[in-house]
């Protein structure tokens, strides 16, 4: 079931209705309802989907009322080695065997008749809800917050329909204790919803939408397109990747604030960036603030060498988040180059937004802003490309000669 279809609609709206006006008085029954919704929509796609996410709910489930129950070093270690184990080997599984089975074998030399790839259907959101059940394991395992006993509302939690399959990425501390407490309908915040959904509706449909089948187009064609037209179609697809994104984002919240739900923010106008830096503060945000508190925090270390190194990790896991291609790690270390001068250069700190207390930004301003969206769009090739043979076309043909003709 995907959100611009009309099934969602008819679903949100069946939701909606028995959520407020039927068990409206028991918040049990609410989050009971939102569990059972949350299933049914997951489920739209492929059935076999909700085995997953269940062991993924039980097993963090388990483990968090087990960790509570213990001050041993090596139990607590072992249980949460292995919720990592489950969530992230399922993980692997599913979304990285047949590209780390295909690299050994083209590492190695191996035929394709001594090892076959698995037919293997990618779970829907398994990368989404992975790492929001993990935040709560680590966060219960680190003492940041309680494990509870509640378990319709932990599955609810995880499998939360609004933001399941295309985030925000929820942290627990921030979307679990939403479900204990007890939610009224509020017009305005309503009201803000099916703005902010109609909103995300246009990005995706209108604008998103349209610019794919112009991408889509030039990229199936390469040959036969001019460099002034790949450029313009480096633009398109940084356009698209946004709008397809951030309006899946705005549905979500929208979805959400109907709900009575407050998700986080997942963009805050990111090509309206000075910097990279700035750029990457503001795009997709809850991906990056998860790899930085639970990952990058536990690596530590200031020196210049070591912030360089957790930089490359952060994208290059990143990269690697997005899909099981090379392509996604080029793309990766080259936002990840792109920091090197910040850290080994001159580091410009700004302490306003954009066009700060004016009604337009200044000429310096749509200059650096102009930089960091054709970067953006520029690496964003790799991006794009299904491998690194047809982006390294496209980028011969864009540095051609044709772009004058």
């Amino acid at each position: 079931m995907l959100f611009i279809e009309f099934d969602y609609g008819v679903f949100l709206v069946v939701v909606f209705l028995l959520y407020w006006f039927v068990f409206n008085r028991d918040l049990r029954l609410q989050n009971l309802l939102i569990l059972i919704s949350s299933y049914i929509f997951y489920g739209w796609w492929d059935w076999r989907f909700l085995i997953l996410i269940f062991i993924s709910s039980i097993v963090d489930f388990t483990v968090g009322i087990l960790l509570v129950r213990t001050d041993t070093k090596l139990k607590r270690r072992l249980l949460l080695g292995c919720s990592l184990f489950v969530n992230l080997g399922m993980l692997f599984f599913f979304k990285y065997f047949n590209f780390f089975l295909d690299s050994f074998k083209l590492l190695f030399d191996i035929p394709n008749s001594g090892f076959s790839t698995l037919d293997i259907i990618l779970p829907v959101g398994i990368s989404f809800y992975t790492l929001q059940t993990l935040s709560y394991t680590i966060d219960v395992f680190d003492k940041r917050i309680k494990a509870t006993n509640d378990f319709v509302s932990f599955f609810a939690y995880v499998s939360f329909f609004p933001q399941l399959v295309a985030g925000p990425i929820e942290r627990a501390s921030n979307l679990l204790p939403q479900f204990f407490i007890e939610r009224t309908f509020e017009y305005e915040k309503a009201a803000d919803g099916l703005r902010q959904m109609l909103w995300g509706f246009f990005k995706k449909i209108v604008i998103a939408d349209n610019c794919a089948f112009f991408v889509n187009a030039c990229f199936a064609d390469l040959e036969s397109q001019s460099a002034s037209t790949l450029f313009v179609v480096t633009l398109f697809g940084s356009i698209q990747f946004y709008c397809d994104f951030s309006g899946y984002c705005d549905i979500a919240i929208g979805s959400a604030k109907l709900l009575g739900f407050k998700l986080s923010k997942n963009f805050d106008y990111p090509f309206f960036s000075r910097s990279i830096i700035e750029f990457w503060k503001k795009w997709h945000i809850t991906l990056i603030d998860w790899f930085r508190f639970y990952i990058v925090n536990k690596l530590k270390g200031f020196s210049k060498r070591k912030i360089t190194r957790n930089i490359f990790i952060v994208f290059l896991i990143t990269g690697l988040w997005h899909g099981a291609n090379y392509t996604f790690i080029i793309w990766g270390i080259l936002h990840a180059l792109l920091f090197l001068p910040s850290i080994y250069g001159k580091r410009t700190k700004y302490r306003h937004t954009v066009a700060k207390g004016k009604s337009l930004p200044s000429l310096l301003e749509l200059y650096q802003m102009s930089r960091v969206f054709v970067t953006f769009s520029l690496v964003g090739i790799f991006f794009r490309s299904e491998s690194i043979t047809q982006a390294l076309v496209f980028c011969k043909k864009l540095f051609s000669s044709s772009f004058f003709t």
